[in-house]
């Protein structure tokens, strides 16, 4: 089975795309509660020792949703294909 991996990319791409403005909001609206989550995301206790005095900007947002969204499209494109050489690989097994 071929995944339509431009398809799947820009997919993962939007997706992530949303997930991160989502986050952004939520940053601006409760930044300690953001600061939190994010210690639990990455396994550290104080994330706030490391954060040090981090400011968010317009600026930031925009270049850290392009950078999101461009990775994402390419992780997505990998997993597609990647997908796609498994599953010619299981066919041919069976």
């Amino acid at each position: 089975m071929e995944i339509n991996k431009s398809a799947f990319a820009g997919a993962a791409a939007v997706t992530t795309g949303a997930a991160y403005l989502a986050c952004a909001v939520v940053v601006s609206i409760a930044p300690k509660t953001a600061l939190i989550m994010l210690g639990w995301l990455t396994h550290i206790l104080n994330v706030d020792k490391f954060a040090g005095d981090v400011r968010m900007t317009a600026a930031g947002v925009a270049i850290g949703l392009v950078e999101a969204v461009v990775y994402a499209y390419i992780v997505g494109w990998i997993f597609a294909w990647m997908y796609t050489v498994f599953s010619k690989g299981k066919q041919q097994r069976l």
